[in-house]
């Protein structure tokens, strides 16, 4: 019996609004570097080949927005080592160099610490990692932990004050957070958004459940936090004035974590979507109980949400109960919840975890089996992994289950063999991404969720020469790379041929690049190069796609 959770401490408050800023008196050279993050299921980076630019999945946006905190006199630029390194005249350029990350980047934050160390340079990491263990950067001179706010000024005002490196290294830790309509425009400037599949955008901050196995909580807190209306159609503006991208990802822990709120903003992105042509479409990540919101899905549906991402992780309602997922165990199953979000026009996207305390056997085929029904496209299909400051982990750690071993997948115990539950989680995995189940899939979706969506208008923005050009040139890779050298060609034809002719053209490139790195990245699992969780601490040499 899993046992009760224990009390969350009370969130970090907000500051007075307008609260003065530290203002320096010197003027500093700042390096703001994202780590390259290992190759993964949400790398998308079987896609990247067929694509014109793109090299990366979203703009980081936390060390973006710290890039634009910074005080407007201080020369700042950054680096997203998805792109490409840091060179060595960078480091030698800065004064400070600052990291942010994950856990999964943890490797490659330490790397770019050390190379910064090599040159002589101050360093500081903030980010949701050492937000959660400081205790994994040990050789960082200075570690801001948790959200932006007085500890952001106070690490600003001893980088004016400081240039050399700290005998021992400093924590600045936020007392008080920068409210978030407070937040400045993250510094798109600094980036060329066309390098990446899609722009990423914050409207809220935090999550008011309490899943077992997540973070968001204890990080963010559980009353969602949030920016205005007006700051988030401020910042689609400056995405679009600053690079070439055709969707916008709302990186929101959960899109209607305060559905009040959510029900606020959607007539101003339909607004702004009017106004601008509708040159985005919109993704977010939400609850599977919006489901039981019709108003708030017809409004969605208007702005031009074409996915949601939610986090189903079993289809079993013990299960789902057993991890805290109680959002998913409502009146409305979870399939014809699905069925309801794909009448508004929106594709699911669905995590589903393999690993829980309630498996059997059976599991992969009932995962299998639920793929089959739901007719979901694609699922994140990971090995349950302990986060640290999470109700999971503490469990585990007083079950003495947490396993620290660099040649597993995960770093659970599991009640079953684990080799018996990576070979389910490589059952699913392969099984559900093989060619032929992945298209009968979208060839569904095309049938029951695109056609439920809006028609947006050929405006300017949608039909410009630059976009006409990129479509035909990613349709043409499309047609050469999958319909004339890949295996699965006859599978893509059945597909193409009728849509093609249908001009479902937009349809079918986003068919054929989704496949096609479900498909590829299957295959690699099968031949055990991928890893089994994104959280995998597995250790694995960082590989380059090989276009094909």
């Amino acid at each position: 019996m899993t046992p009760s959770q224990p009390i969350i401490a009370a969130p970090v408050p907000e500051s007075a609004p307008g609260k003065a800023r530290y203002v320096p008196h010197n003027c500093r050279r700042v390096l703001c570097v994202f780590p390259k993050y290992s190759q993964s299921f949400g790398t998308f980076h079987h896609a990247y080949p067929l694509l014109a630019n793109v090299k990366a999945l979203m703009p980081p946006q936390g060390i973006l927005l710290v890039a634009a905190y910074m005080p407007s006199n201080w020369e700042v630029r950054f680096v997203d080592e998805n792109l490409r390194p840091v060179s060595h005249r960078e480091y030698q350029w800065a004064d400070v160099v600052i990291i942010s990350g994950m856990h999964i980047q943890r490797p490659q934050i330490n790397r770019i610490n050390d190379l910064a160390h090599r040159m002589g340079k101050l360093t500081a990491v903030g980010g949701p990692s050492v937000s959660g263990c400081p205790e994994y950067y040990p050789d960082v001179d200075l570690l801001h932990i948790g959200e932006m706010g007085d500890a952001t000024d106070r690490m600003i005002e001893y980088i004016d004050l400081h240039l050399e490196r700290p005998q021992q290294q400093i924590r600045f830790e936020t007392k008080e957070r920068l409210p978030l309509n407070e937040f400045p425009v993250p510094a798109y400037h600094l980036v060329n958004l066309s390098n990446y599949l899609m722009g990423s955008v914050q409207f809220s901050s935090g999550c008011p459940y309490r899943c077992e196995f997540c973070d968001i909580p204890e990080l963010y807190g559980r009353n969602p936090r949030l920016k205005t209306p007006e700051q988030v159609c401020h910042e689609l503006d400056a995405m679009v004035a600053t690079g070439d991208i055709g969707a916008v990802y709302f990186v929101d822990d959960n899109f209607v974590g305060d559905r009040r709120a959510a029900m606020d903003l959607l007539p101003h992105l339909i607004d702004w979507q009017k106004r601008n042509g509708y040159p985005l479409q919109f993704a977010c990540e939400a609850t599977l109980n919006l489901a039981q919101s019709p108003k708030l899905l017809e409004m969605m549906r208007e702005a031009y949400f074409t996915t949601v991402f939610c986090g189903i992780e079993t289809p079993d309602t013990d299960a789902l109960k057993s991890i805290s997922k109680t959002q998913n165990v409502m009146a409305m199953p979870i399939l014809e919840a699905i069925d309801t979000l794909n009448s508004y026009g929106m594709e699911v996207v669905s995590g589903i975890i393999i690993g829980l305390d309630t498996d059997t056997p059976d599991t992969a085929n009932r995962i299998l089996e639920f793929v089959r029904l739901s007719q979901i496209p694609m699922l994140t299909i990971n090995l349950l992994h302990a986060l640290p400051r999470t109700p999971l982990w503490r469990r585990l750690e007083l079950e003495g289950r947490i396993v620290n071993d660099e040649g597993r997948e995960s770093n659970v115990e599991f009640l079953m063999p684990y080799e018996q539950v990576v070979e389910m989680w490589r059952k699913c995995f392969t099984t559900a991404y093989q060619p032929k189940f992945v298209y009968e899939r979208f060839a569904y979706q095309m049938k029951h969720t695109f056609s439920n969506r809006i028609q947006p208008p050929n405006s300017p923005a949608r039909t410009s020469g630059k976009n006409i050009r990129k479509g035909l040139w990613v349709m043409l890779n499309i047609l050469i790379r999958v319909g004339l050298f890949s295996e699965y060609r006859d599978i893509f034809w059945s597909l193409a041929k009728p849509a093609i002719k249908a001009g479902k053209i937009e349809q079918i490139i986003h068919v054929a690049l989704v496949s096609h790195h479900l498909i590829r990245f299957a295959q690699e699992c099968a031949r055990g190069i991928e890893s089994a969780s994104f959280y995998s601490q597995k250790v694995r040499e960082d590989r380059q796609v090989v276009a094909a």
